[in-house]
């Protein structure tokens, strides 16, 4: 309170209460492609650029390189918010992959990189993140550490595997519950040749997530929902609805996530990396993901705050009543928040640390659906007598 004197009247505001939070936006898209004809003023190289129509960026992305590909696939699913980083093409393989991984040039990131200045550059935060075409195990690797620094998902392709067995071996290589590992690829109708072209699965899967993100939510997995834009798979696969003994059943028992042609086109399989069971689905590590940045966000106002009851009041209840609201539309199973005094001692409050604890339940996916079927004689114990009337 003021303490200087005054003859008269002070209004002291109080700012009070529970704050609304806001859900994180997670139908981002980044990607890093190569397009050596994309315009340079739309596409300039190693810098992250914002694409809010998918349709204009496909305008400027010239016809070769991975670019135009990658940003058709996702236009065939929808037009989220798309930033793209493009780098150039090296003399051979593995100059090409060094530009993609990238590094920092006089205090520029670039390559994958530049994905982590994208929140600065942009105004948005890539949460659906993919290299299509150019994600071999190095470049997966590289994306798995910037997805967990950015609390983002990879979705990355068996490399280089020509059979189901391959794609396992591969799929070995990765323990990051931030990337799903997919195989194989999708097949499409190429314009520019005027001829079919193996489409990669990757970047259909881009496009595919945030448009579930979207339509859905993002507590629904990738898995079991009708892909546009492909007309058949680059690889035989054997699936079998009722039967676990298939190049599916295998893949899927082994995390791969795999493509099936039942009543549509669609990618089969919901899970991760990790060897974690709490994070095995791909859903339960991008709710704990979407609930981290919502509610750290949703509480900048509070740093440097002064220190009282109310304060921690307002925090608790704002939170627990976040965690209720995605329980009642369905993103989370249940949740709640506290304070406990056994993490706050007064020590540690005084040195201006406190613990506030949340604890949810994400929605877990259907994956294995099973019935009873039982052959049974009762239904003819009034069969004779039916007849007979």
């Amino acid at each position: 309170m003021p303490a200087d004197y005054h003859h008269g009247v002070r209004v002291i505001e109080i700012n009070e209460g529970v704050r609304p939070i806001r859900t994180i936006e997670t139908a981002v898209i980044g990607v890093v492609c190569t397009g050596p004809t994309a315009d340079v003023e739309t596409f300039p190289l190693n810098r992250p650029v914002l694409l809010t129509d998918v349709y204009s960026g496909i305008d400027k992305a010239g016809t070769n390189g991975t670019l135009p590909y990658v940003l058709d696939a996702i236009k065939d699913q929808c037009n989220p918010l798309i930033v793209v980083v493009r780098v150039e093409e090296g003399a051979d393989e593995a100059a090409t992959r060094t530009n993609v991984i990238g590094g920092s040039v006089d205090g520029m990131k670039t390559g994958l990189q530049a994905l982590t200045a994208a929140k600065a550059q942009t105004g948005v935060q890539p949460r659906i993140l993919g290299a299509p075409g150019l994600d071999d195990e190095f470049v997966t690797a590289e994306l798995a550490g910037i997805a967990q620094q950015t609390r983002s998902f990879v979705y990355a392709a068996a490399h280089g595997a020509e059979t189901r067995d391959d794609a396992v071996v591969y799929r070995d290589k990765f323990g990051q519950r931030e990337v799903m590992i997919i195989w194989p690829d999708f097949i499409s109708w190429d314009t520019t040749t005027s001829t079919t072209r193996n489409a990669w699965a990757t970047a259909r899967a881009l496009g595919l997530r945030a448009k579930i993100d979207n339509e859905i939510g993002w507590h629904k997995t990738l898995s079991n929902v009708p892909v546009n834009g492909v007309t058949g798979l680059s690889k035989d696969i054997y699936f079998d609805l009722q039967s676990p003994q298939t190049d599916a059943g295998v893949l899927n028992a082994n995390e791969v996530t795999t493509l099936i042609n039942h009543k549509g086109f669609r990618f089969w399989g919901s899970r991760t990396c990790t060897a974690d069971p709490l994070f095995a689905f791909e859903s339960y590590t991008r709710t704990a993901q979407v609930l981290a940045d919502t509610i750290a966000d949703a509480h900048f106002w509070a740093v440097d705050k002064p220190m009282s009851v109310t304060l921690f009041k307002d925090i608790v209840n704002g939170v627990d009543a976040k965690l209720r609201n995605l329980s009642t539309l369905g993103y989370l199973i249940g949740g709640e928040a506290w304070f406990d005094p056994k993490y706050n001692p007064k020590e540690l409050l005084f040195s201006g640390k406190a613990y506030v604890d949340y604890a949810y339940t994400p929605v877990p996916p259907l994956e294995n659906l099973n019935f009873q079927q039982r052959i049974t004689d009762r239904h003819l114990v009034d069969f004779a007598q039916a007849i007979a009337a």
